[in-house]
């Protein structure tokens, strides 16, 4: 082991992934990043962060673009400088866990793609979840960095992070990460827990955080003083709020010390007017809520990425005002469930039931998400904690939770899933057969070329007030899903209507209907479990729905039978429409 080093620092810039996931939900397009990376190439960086994370997600579901042809690209432009990735462990760039043989091609499909570095973590700090993609990023020759899932709780603590990266280290890892997804770290706890994990591992550290708490400038002073070998940070139109320190004040801070990290503050100019360019395209996306300070983060420790998409959600939903009431659940929520760290996908979990809790009325729990359940019966892992009792009940009844890793539970896919994509004329390469996997729900569509990308939306001109009867809102669809909005267009003094509304919506009533099941959310429809005439008893699941990136089931309020179904897979419904009826 070896003691602190104060060699110059290192920095890891993240605008091409964790910047535009924290401050407008991982809306950066490839045609903008290219020429972003190409500057950023001269820079001298130790890596980019450019891939991984929530940009695979956000690729497929909302910008039409192909993640690995993004990676490809990108590596393209990157020619001396290492692109990174966040890995989610056994989640890979998903929500559940996935078996082994395909934690196998995906890593070794990303590393042939481009993947340089890649950052492993697991939401639940269990190692478990961690091991394979660990074992595979050896395999293939590429920087294996274990991370931490940093956060505060009563059953987290400096010495228990020390000694994770100490196992971290042991299992073979070039670097590790303290990864701050919330911007919780305090300065003296930064200082205490680098030192402590250089004092005891012969590996580089890099301490990742965000601003949305105001304290992580200062915490990196007091990691740049604690020898910390390298900092992520975000160029500056696209830094600070939930976003990452910004990398200019950075450089600036060390240049001329010990720590310098011998970039030059031209070439980072260049960088910083592309982004700023950027910054304008993208202006109507960066939303007040996701650029201010909050200190109540350190209650409620979203991370930056979730908030920004908890905002998007909310709207979703028509329900943005109820947003500090969801921020007040989350810290309950965490502690019912022992403590998890939030982060994906324990972040969705915890902050998409929060909203449940809020929104649906009645007593708690009333509606868990599959997540939810499958969390408590320990299919993510080993929560930190244990799991309150009650709520144990409430969600899983008399079942037992697992105690293996939940990985073990889980057969090999790849080659069924592989020949059911063919099948359906999905696959024009192995890649798509990882895109088919990890999202099979929206891969289809985007694999046959059936989603349109958003279109990023732009300052409207306000016209002088006309005497026009003007509705208080209206329902456009964007990329096959529909959304309540209160902006309407208005042309020579008459209302525009909409264009023609999805036939699920035609076939879809709403309001009051004799035995009528309704939505209780905005989202897409992923499985009809029940037929006209099927028998249901009260509670029995009827049909699950896609949304907030969670699978959430719609359950029978009676005893009784099926007599209509109006919903099929694919259809995107609004809250309050009629799913079918039951006598």
């Amino acid at each position: 082991m070896c003691a602190a080093k104060f060699d110059s620092l290192n920095i890891t810039d993240t605008t091409l992934r964790d910047a535009h996931q924290s401050l407008i939900a991982t809306r950066l397009r490839t045609e903008d990043m290219v020429p972003l990376a190409r500057a950023i190439d001269e820079v001298g960086f130790f890596s980019v962060e450019a891939w991984g994370g929530a940009t695979f997600d956000s690729c497929i579901r909302y910008l039409n673009d192909d993640p690995w042809d993004r990676l490809r690209m990108l590596k393209t432009e990157l020619k001396r400088t290492p692109i990174q990735m966040l890995l989610r462990g056994q989640n890979l760039v998903g929500y559940r866990h996935y078996p082994d043989d395909v934690v196998e091609r995906f890593v070794e499909v990303s590393s042939r793609n481009g993947v340089d570095i890649f950052r492993v973590f697991d939401a639940l700090n269990d190692i478990r979840n961690m091991k394979k993609a660990m074992e595979e990023v050896r395999n293939v020759g590429a920087h294996l960095q274990g991370a931490i899932s940093y956060t505060t709780s009563p059953v987290h603590s400096v010495a228990t992070f020390i000694d994770m990266a100490e196992e971290l280290y042991a299992l073979g890892c070039d670097s590790i990460c303290i990864k701050d997804m919330a911007g919780l770290i305090m300065p003296h706890d930064a200082r205490d827990l680098i030192s402590g994990i250089k004092g005891r591992v012969d590996a580089k550290v890099c301490l990742h955080s965000h601003c949305t708490s105001g304290v992580a400038p200062q915490s990196y002073q007091a990691a740049i003083d604690a020898g910390v070998d390298i900092l992520d940070t975000a160029m500056s139109p696209f830094a600070l709020g939930t976003s990452q320190p910004p990398t200019e004040s950075v450089v600036a801070s060390v240049a001329g010390t010990p720590r310098d990290t011998g970039i030059d503050l031209i070439p980072l100019r260049n960088v910083r007017n592309i982004c700023q360019d950027l910054r304008e395209k993208y202006g109507p996306l960066f939303s007040p809520i996701t650029e201010r300070v909050d200190s109540d983060v350190l209650i409620y420790q979203l991370p930056g990425g979730m908030i920004s998409n908890l905002v998007s959600q909310l709207k979703e939903q028509d329900a943005l005002g109820r947003l500090d009431e969801v921020f007040r659940e989350v810290p309950r929520v965490r502690k019912d469930l022992g403590y998890p760290p939030l982060v994906t996908p324990t972040s969705q979990i915890v902050g998409t039931q929060a909203v449940f809790n809020v929104l649906m009325g009645g007593e708690r729990y009333q509606n868990v998400t599959k997540e939810v359940k499958d969390y408590v019966l320990g299919l993510y892992g080993r929560s930190p904690a244990p799991i309150s009792p009650e709520v144990r009940r409430l969600i899983i009844g008399d079942q037992e939770p697992v105690t293996v890793r939940p990985a073990d539970l889980l057969t090999p896919i790849y080659e069924q899933m592989r020949a059911e994509a063919t099948e359906q004329g999905l696959v024009r390469r192995e890649e798509d057969v990882l895109t088919y996997i990890l999202y099979p729900s929206i891969a289809p569509s985007f694999l046959k070329g059936e989603r349109q990308a958003e279109v990023i939306p732009q300052p409207v001109a306000v016209e002088p007030a006309r005497a026009v009867d003007i509705p208080s809102a209206m329902e456009v669809e964007v990329d096959g899903e529909i959304f309540s909005v209160r902006i309407i267009t208005v042309e020579g003094g008459s209302v525009t209507a909409p264009s023609a509304a999805a036939s699920a919506k035609e076939r879809i009533p709403r309001g009051d209907v004799a035995g009528g099941v309704k939505s209780n959310m905005q989202g897409m429809v992923l499985k009809v479990l029940v037929e006209r005439g099927s028998a249901v008893k009260k509670g029995d699941t009827l049909i699950v729905l896609e949304a907030m990136k969670m699978e959430n089931p719609i359950r029978s309020p009676r005893d009784g039978k099926v007599v209509d179904i109006f919903a099929s897979a694919g259809d995107v419904v609004q809250n309050g429409d009629v799913l079918m009826v039951i006598e």
